[in-house]
């Protein structure tokens, strides 16, 4: 897992459009780069409508949101579409970019080992290193506590 201070590893991903993203495109603005593990389950809903909900005070502070998810790009337009969802949301099926950002991990659950994506957030500065990081996210008021730390490392 990457840490604070680390140089985010770059990576292009398809989006739900099929147009590829890279992280080197964004450099010189702030990055909130968010991995959840699968479209239209109830978690990964509400985080993507709160982070859609406050997409303009981001963009406000110079922030792009970028969510990344092993889900196929047609899963990721369908998943937009039926939530009204605006923010930029990258297919990672080789789960390359989940691997290089330490995301990718063993899981337990009901007694059963899997490998699967532990819902995790990296706040990326505009030279493009690791300004902060939130792992094993819980959901609710997450958007808000990223938006108060963009705030505190931009020094507003």
């Amino acid at each position: 897992m990457l840490t604070k201070g680390n140089t985010a590893p770059d990576f292009c991903l398809p989006q739900s459009d099929g147009k590829q993203v890279c992280l080197r495109d964004f450099r010189g603005k702030w990055v909130v780069l968010y991995f959840y593990p699968k479209d239209n389950t109830s978690g990964c809903t509400l985080e993507a409508q709160e982070f859609t909900r406050l997409k303009s005070k981001f963009e406000g502070m110079g922030a792009a949101i970028i969510g990344i998810s092993p889900d196929s790009i047609e899963s990721h337009r369908r998943f937009r579409e039926r939530h009204a969802l605006t923010i930029t949301l990258l297919s990672d099926p080789g789960h390359e970019v989940l691997e290089a950002y330490g995301v990718w991990q063993l899981k337990r659950m009901y007694g059963r080992e899997y490998h699967g994506v532990v819902r995790s957030t990296f706040l990326i500065d505009p030279e493009g290193k690791v300004a902060e990081v939130w792992t094993k996210v819980k959901v609710k008021g997450h958007a808000e506590a990223v938006q108060c730390a963009l705030g505190d490392a931009q020094g507003e």
